[in-house]
């Protein structure tokens, strides 16, 4: 960080650091820190903007919506896993041993194993599971199954809902 981007930062954070954490707090719930990050993108921009107020204000926008996702992506995650139901059927959980059921899941394939976690303790969708393994959403799910079906398998679990 050169002498000039120093002033710079230090000069409109004197004058225009309680405007920035106002405009970032109309738009997210951590605007002290959306405007320190500016700031220090600001420092570190090479060349140093010809309207470095104007880049700031922008800076702070884009910080402040993407800290304001963030923060409802964290609560809808929160919401959703204070509601998410049992991992288990009732009855179960009495007699499986932790043990067996780790035991169980390593010894699963790689591709499987990964699915499985990701969908049981992870929660997360097919969808997300595609991006995560790289393959498609269909083949998410056909993992997960296969891996649940060999899990129960090896469990000596019946599926409830198996036509066989």
């Amino acid at each position: 960080m050169d002498e000039a981007a120093l002033t710079l930062v230090r000069d409109l954070l004197a004058t225009q650091g309680r405007a920035l954490e106002l405009y970032a707090r109309a738009l997210c719930d951590a605007p002290e820190d959306v405007v320190q990050e500016a700031l220090l993108r600001l420092a570190r921009e090479r060349p140093l903007p010809d309207r470095p107020l104007a880049w700031l204000y922008r800076a702070v926008r884009n910080g402040a919506l993407t800290a304001a996702r963030g923060a409802r992506r964290r609560r809808r995650h929160e919401a959703a896993a204070a509601t998410r139901r049992d991992w288990f059927e009732p009855g179960i959980v009495d007699w499986l041993d932790g043990r067996m059921a780790a035991e169980g899941l390593r010894q699963l394939d790689t591709d499987a194993r990964e699915v499985v976690v990701a969908r049981l303790w992870g929660g997360l969708s097919f969808t997300e599971i595609g991006e995560l393994v790289g393959c498609s959403t269909s083949a998410a799910q056909r993992r997960y199954v296969a891996g649940l079906g060999e899990l129960r398998k090896r469990l000596g679990v019946s599926c409830p809902n198996s036509t066989s």
